[in-house]
């Protein structure tokens, strides 16, 4: 056995820290939204001291150091960005991650992320990730229950959810919201093809509208149909059922030469666009596990999902950070 030197193992310690600590990056994230501080510095002209936040905030002063030491991780995190000259006060600023973390600004562009930070960080969230240990001990029957249903007796994104928690259904339905709208006009600009030679489009699992009131105004021809079915988000799903939703899906459009096709925006995981990315993909790979029976999956495992459904081709673009538009036809 290869023995660590003494530099190695003092880097492992900091890497064991680092790793285990985590959920304080993530709880001071919450905090930091429950709080509305990129709202607050967003109101205040994108720049502010600490006093000044904190009487924004309407926070009582002796929390002021506190707050300070929040904030410092956050910044080291790259959620805020700090200046300062020797002796001078700090001045916070937003970050393009913090950016996306606004709430109340109505813009085409501008979907914030609050709920989705609210939604993956509650405690019916956490909860079920705890109880991953026992989870993987238990010898369950198949079908086997995410360890969500397994604590809570209900699944995530179901009717019967709303009777566990109204508020979490609530805020876990605004977060999906929010997750699928934010980069609609990375779509609408650099995906020019897409939509071409469409007359009609039903967008299912498609919320409140706002992707089928973008396609609209980009392409006033198009006739949109909205479906609000977050059932029919194939990442909740398990590859039985997503085949099933997809040869479901076939029987509605037209055949490629008349112009039908399935347009999938999700993530197709894998190392290319970088390990930041990657290990974005994985977690939220991981977010699936435990709380529904889906999963991500990578190209080969989506392309066995649209053999298996009866259609002929895909196309793969890769536009939308950690997610992808997927073209498949009939």
């Amino acid at each position: 056995i290869e023995v660590p030197t003494d530099a190695e193992l003092l880097q492992a310690q900091a890497d064991l820290w680092r790793h285990s600590l985590y959920y304080l990056s993530s709880m001071g994230l919450r905090c930091t939204v429950e709080l509305e501080i990129p709202t607050a510095i967003h109101r205040l002209g994108g720049a502010v001291t600490l006093p000044d936040l904190m009487s924004a905030l309407s926070l009582p002063s002796a929390k002021m150091p506190f707050l300070r030491r929040v904030m410092c991780v956050l910044v080291t995190s790259g959620i805020f960005a700090a200046d300062s000259d020797s002796g001078s006060e700090v001045i916070y600023r937003l970050t393009p991650l913090s950016r996306i973390l606004v709430h109340g600004v109505v813009a085409d562009e501008h979907h914030s992320q609050k709920y989705f930070v609210l939604g993956v960080t509650s405690p019916h969230y956490t909860e079920a990730a705890m109880g991953l240990a026992g989870w993987f001990k238990k010898d369950h029957e198949p079908p086997v229950p995410s360890p969500f249903e397994d604590i809570f007796g209900v699944p995530l994104c179901d009717d019967r959810t709303p009777l566990l928690d109204k508020e979490l259904d609530d805020v876990v339905t605004q977060g999906l919201a929010a997750h699928d709208n934010l980069g609609i006009a990375t779509v609408m600009r650099e995906c020019h093809d897409l939509f071409k030679g469409l007359d009609s489009l039903t967008d299912c699992g498609g919320g409140d509208g706002t992707t089928a009131r973008a396609i609209i105004k980009a392409y006033p021809h198009i006739k949109c149909t909205v479906l609000d079915l977050p059932k029919l988000v194939l990442h909740f799903w398990s590859d039985e059922d997503c085949v099933k939703i997809l040869a479901q899906c076939k029987k509605a459009i037209p055949s490629r030469e008349e112009g039908g096709k399935i347009i999938i925006i999700e993530i197709v995981v894998g190392p290319s666009l970088g390990p930041i990315m990657f290990e974005a993909q994985l977690l939220m790979d991981m977010l699936m596990m435990v709380n529904s029976k889906g999963r991500q999956r990578d190209e080969n495992e989506w392309s066995k999902l649209f053999t298996k459904a009866g259609f002929t081709d895909y196309k793969i673009v890769k536009k939308l950070g950690a997610r992808c538009v997927i073209e498949v036809y009939p």
